[in-house]
C-alpha cells in the first residue's frame, strides 16, 4: 500500500523540525551540509521522529539547492548533499516510514532577487537527484510566493508520478501575501496535480486552524498541516519556541476536524510534539465532511476625499512641469518654503521631494510634503526609497502618506548608504524598486504585503525612475517595461544633458503609452559639472557641455547663466517630444528652476498662439 492509499483510509503523522533540533544541539551552520560531515546526527533525528510515531519523514534537504548552498560556498555539492540526505532518511526509516524528498521555496520578501528562470534551474537540479535516489514522494514546503510554487509544481508533476505534497506559507490568517484566499490557492495547486495540499511554517496551530476553517475538503487531493510550535521569542541572540507538547495533542484533534490527513510540525517542533499528536490521533480516523466557515470579506473602500488629476493623466493631455526641491539637510525650512512658494506661483504641477538623496540625512520628506500641501497648496510628490525602511517601515510609511492625503509617490531603489554621510549605516533593501511598485499597487487594491485587508483602498499615483544615461538604452527600456508590468503609472528620468540623447529616448520609448517626464537639472559651475559627470551614478555630461561650463570657471554669475542656457536648449529639444518636464533644483537655487518653469510656460503660450494664428 502506498502513501496515497493509506491517506484514503487514515490520518498519517509526519515528522517535525530538523533545524530546531540541530540548533538546540549547538550546531549553527549549514544544516544540509551535515548530511556529509555528520550523518549520524541526521540519522539519529530521523529515528527519534519515527520512534515518536511519525509515519512520514522528510529528507534534510530544505535548503539543499544551488542558491542557498552558494551562501556557504557549497553550490557544487548540491548532488552529493541531496543524495546523502535520501540515503540517510531511508536508512533511518528502514522500510517503516515513507521518505519525502523536501524542496523549500526560494522567494521571500524581495522576489526580484531570484528570477523564475533561476527557480526553475535550481529546482530541476535538486528534484532530479531526489527522484534518482528513490524517494517515496516530493514535499514542496514554505512557499510564500504562489507563482513560484505553481511553477515548480508543474515541473515536478511533469517529471514524476510519485505523490507530491504542496505547502504554502502565510503571513496572515487565510490569505497569501498576494491577496489570494487560501482556499483558492489550494484549489489551484490541486488542479495542477498536487496530491496533498496544505500549510507549513510561520503560523502556530491557532492561526493555522483558523486559516483551515475557510478551506473545503479537496475534491481529489488531501489536506495537510505542519504548524510551527508557536510564535518565536528572541532571547540572547537566539529564537526560542515556547509551546509545550500537550498543546499539540489538543491541536491535533482540531486539525482532524478540519479535514487534515497528513499532520506534522515545522519550526520549533520536536519529537515530543509529534508523539503528542500521534497519541491524540491514535485511532487515525479522518473526517469526510466539514462545515466551512465563511468570513465576511473586509470591504475595501476608497477614502472619501477629492483626488487631484493624476500626474500621468496631466502629461497625457497637456504640458506638465514638476520640480524637485530637496528637503534641507539642516533644521529650519524658511528658505525651502520660500522656494516652494515661488515655484508654486510660477505654475508647477507638483513639487517632488527626494528621500535622503545621495544617502544624506535630510528633514523627512513626508513632513515637508505635509507642510507645503497645507500651508501653500502645493501638490507634493514624495520619493520612497527601498534603502532606509524595512518592509514593516515601508508599509507604515505608505499608510501614513495615505492618511495625510498625499497620493503622489515615486518608488526608487535609493543610493547605497556607503556613498553618503554615514557609510557605516545599513542599507535595508528588503525589497527592490520593482517589488516596491508591486507593493504600492497592492495597497491600491486595499491589501497589505501579506494580503491582509487595509480597510481602505489607497489612491497612489505611482511614479518610477528611468535612467537613460546608459550604454545599452534598450536594456533600460526593458526595465521600464518590467516596472509598467509591476504597476508603474509614469516615469521620471535621471537628468539628461544631451539633445541627441533626448531624441534617442523618444525613439526608444515611443511605443509605450506610459508618460515620461524628462529630467533636466541646470548646472551651477564647472566644478558642479565635473562632479556630476564623474561621481554621481546615472548622470553623464557631454564633452561640449563640460567645456561650456569650464569656460565660465571662476565666474559664478556667468556660470549660472550658462547653466540656464544649456537647460533651455535641452527643454527646446524635449518640448515637441515629451509633454512631461521634470526640473531638478540644484543646491536650493530655486531661482534657476523658477526661470526655467516660466520659460516652459512662455514656450507653451507661444505655441498655442501660433496654433490659433495658423489654425
Amino acid at each position: 500500500m502506498g502513501l496515497l492509499d493509506e491517506l484514503k483510509e487514515r490520518i498519517l503523522i509526519a515528522d517535525g523540525a530538523m533545524g530546531t533540533l540541530l540548533y538546540s544541539h549547538g550546531i549553527d551552520r549549514c544544516f544540509e551540509e551535515l548530511n556529509l560531515s555528520n550523518p549520524d546526527e541526521i540519522v539519529h533525528i530521523h529515528e527519534a521522529y519515527i520512534a515518536a510515531g511519525a509515519d512520514v519523514i522528510q529528507t534534510n534537504t530544505y535548503g539543499a539547492n544551488y542558491v542557498k548552498l552558494a551562501r556557504y560556498g557549497l553550490q557544487d555539492e548540491v548532488p552529493a548533499i541531496n543524495r546523502a540526505a535520501v540515503r540517510l532518511a531511508k536508512q533511518a526509516a528502514n522500510g517503516g516510514a515513507y521518505v519525502l524528498g523536501t524542496i523549500g521555496g526560494l522567494r521571500t520578501l524581495n522576489k526580484s532577487v531570484v528570477t523564475l528562470e533561476e527557480v526553475k534551474r535550481t529546482f530541476r537540479e535538486q528534484l532530479f537527484v531526489l527522484l534518482a535516489e528513490g524517494v517515496d514522494g516530493v514535499l514542496l514546503e514554505t512557499y510564500y510566493d504562489l507563482e513560484e510554487l505553481e511553477t515548480v509544481l508543474a515541473i515536478a508533476r511533469k517529471e514524476t508520478d510519485l505523490p507530491i505534497i504542496a505547502h504554502v506559507s502565510l503571513h496572515e490568517v487565510g490569505v497569501l501575501q498576494d491577496g489570494t484566499p487560501l482556499a483558492d490557492a489550494l484549489a489551484r495547486l490541486e488542479a495542477l496535480g498536487a496530491d496533498v495540499v496544505g500549510l507549513n511554517c510561520r503560523l502556530g496551530p491557532y492561526h493555522m486552524l483558523r486559516s483551515l476553517e475557510e478551506v473545503p475538503l479537496p475534491k481529489q487531493a488531501f489536506l495537510s498541516a505542519y504548524p510551527n510550535a508557536s510564535l518565536p521569542d528572541y532571547r540572547d541572540g537566539r529564537l526560542v519556541y515556547e509551546t509545550n507538547a500537550e498543546y499539540f495533542e489538543e491541536a491535533a484533534k482540531a486539525f482532524r476536524d478540519q479535514g487534515v490527513r497528513l499532520i506534522g510540525g515545522c519550526c520549533g517542533t520536536t519529537p515530543k510534539h509529534i508523539e503528542a499528536m500521534a497519541k491524540a490521533l491514535a485511532d487515525r480516523t479522518p473526517v469526510t465532511e466539514k462545515t466551512v466557515k465563511r468570513r465576511a470579506a473586509s470591504v475595501s473602500v476608497q477614502a472619501d476625499r477629492p483626488a487631484p488629476t493624476p500626474l500621468p493623466e496631466l502629461a497625457r493631455t497637456r504640458r506638465s512641469v514638476i520640480v524637485e526641491l530637496d528637503p534641507p539637510k539642516k533644521l529650519g525650512i524658511d528658505k525651502f518654503l520660500a522656494g516652494a512658494k515661488a515655484l508654486h506661483d510660477a505654475g508647477i504641477d507638483a513639487l517632488t521631494l527626494a528621500d535622503n538623496s545621495l544617502a544624506t540625512p535630510r528633514i523627512s520628506n513626508a513632513a515637508v510634503a505635509t507642510i507645503v500641501k497645507e500651508r501653500l497648496g502645493v501638490r507634493p510628490l514624495v520619493h520612497i526609497t527601498c534603502r532606509d525602511r524595512n518592509l514593516i517601515g515601508l508599509q507604515s510609511h505608505l499608510m501614513g502618506l495615505h492618511t495625510l492625503g498625499i497620493t503622489d509617490v515615486l518608488a526608487i531603489t535609493g543610493d547605497p548608504s556607503k556613498i553618503g554621510d554615514f557609510p557605516g549605516a545599513t542599507s535595508v533593501y528588503d525589497v527592490s524598486s520593482f517589488d516596491l511598485i508591486r507593493l504600492i499597487s497592492q495597497f491600491n487594491e486595499g491589501l497589505s504585503y501579506s494580503g491582509k485587508p487595509l480597510g481602505q483602498k489607497t489612491n497612489f499615483s505611482i511614479g518610477a525612475a528611468f535612467n537613460p544615461n546608459v550604454r545599452h538604452l534598450d536594456k533600460a527600456v526593458e526595465r521600464m517595461e518590467k516596472k509598467i508590468q509591476c504597476g508603474a503609472h509614469y516615469f521620471l528620468t535621471q537628468p539628461v544633458y544631451s539633445e541627441e540623447k533626448i531624441v534617442q529616448i523618444y525613439e526608444a520609448t515611443k511605443h509605450l503609452a506610459t508618460p515620461i517626464y524628462i529630467g533636466i537639472m541646470p548646472l551651477v559651475s564647472a566644478r558642479n559639472a565635473e562632479f556630476l559627470h564623474h561621481e554621481v551614478p546615472g548622470i553623464t555630461l557631454s564633452d561640449e557641455i563640460r567645456a561650456r561650463m569650464a569656460a565660465c570657471s571662476g565666474d559664478p554669475v556667468q556660470a549660472a547663466k550658462e547653466g540656464i542656457a544649456i537647460a533651455k536648449s535641452l527643454i527646446d529639444a524635449a518640448f515637441d517630444l515629451f509633454n512631461g518636464i521634470y526640473l531638478i533644483t540644484p543646491f536650493l537655487r530655486y531661482d534657476m528652476t523658477v526661470e526655467l518653469v516660466r520659460y516652459i510656460h512662455e514656450k507653451e503660450a507661444a505655441a498655442k498662439e501660433r496654433k490659433v494664428v495658423h489654425g
